[in-house]
């Protein structure tokens, strides 16, 4: 029955053992011929969840007492507590691997679009919080369940990291909700690859700065690229920003 099966191309071998359905995410067999669960970024984006950037390399949670069964492939090992299994990794266990391996931004990120898809719920996010370092927990206390995109994460956590109190998801009428404000007067917008690519979409981020505009508003609106790219101009733009509306106090 089985042969039957691999000769009509309905499963394939992984390896010895090990059979997948044709339609599965080449990743996941990758990681599955290491010997482990896929992980880390690249398990994120299946997990349909916020990743700054890619790895060039497979990510394979092998376990605690995890074996691989490959000896020459650019696969990354994770050796963290816990049953791997075979497949893609549960998405709590994925974010864990996530802080140890990438940056704090990537998790932060991550963690803040899994939450808004309510792919973390409140106990999982207490069990991620446990399972860092302490010296690190306040990631995941920073985190909202809000967020209105993971370039929205990025921009908050490095404001943040300023020492920059933000109030975010505003409500203002007339404007609508913004992204953030400062000091009550500054408001922040991240705006993402939509907003660069519709016509429409600009029009109406203008329409919306310039009613804020007459509420005494100060708009700073940054793309994706400014803010993953040349973070410094950005910073230096909220720092004037907040130095001037310092100054007319």
């Amino acid at each position: 029955m089985l042969q039957a099966e691999l000769n009509t191309g309905r499963i394939v071998r992984v390896r010895q053992g090990v059979f997948a359905l044709p339609t599965t995410d080449p990743d996941i067999i990758a990681a599955a011929e290491h010997g482990g669960a896929l992980t880390c970024r690249r398990a994120l984006r299946l997990h349909g969840v916020w990743v700054l950037d890619d790895d060039p390399q497979i990510h394979v949670w092998l376990g605690g007492r995890g074996r691989s069964h490959h000896t020459d492939c650019k696969c990354t090992g994770h050796y963290h507590s816990g049953t791997a299994g075979l497949g893609l990794a549960p998405i709590e266990d994925v974010l864990v691997h996530a802080y140890h391996c990438a940056s704090d931004e990537v998790f932060f990120a991550a963690l803040e679009s899994a939450l808004v898809q309510r792919k973390v719920r409140r106990a999982g996010l207490a069990r991620i919080r446990a399972r860092i370092p302490s010296h690190d927990r306040w990631l995941v206390d920073l985190a909202r369940d809000d967020a209105d995109s993971g370039l929205e994460s990025l921009l908050r956590l490095r404001v943040h990291l300023l020492g920059i109190t933000l109030e975010c998801q505003v409500e203002i009428p007339t404007v609508g909700r913004v992204d953030f404000v400062i000091a009550g007067r500054l408001i922040l917008e991240a705006d993402g690859r939509e907003n660069h690519e519709s016509g429409t979409k600009r029009h109406d981020d203008r329409v919306r700065d310039a009613a804020a505009s007459v509420l005494g508003y100060e708009t700073l609106r940054f793309d994706y690229a400014q803010i993953v790219h040349d973070w410094q101009s950005v910073e230096a733009a909220i720092i004037a920003a907040v130095v001037r509306l310092r100054e007319r106090d």
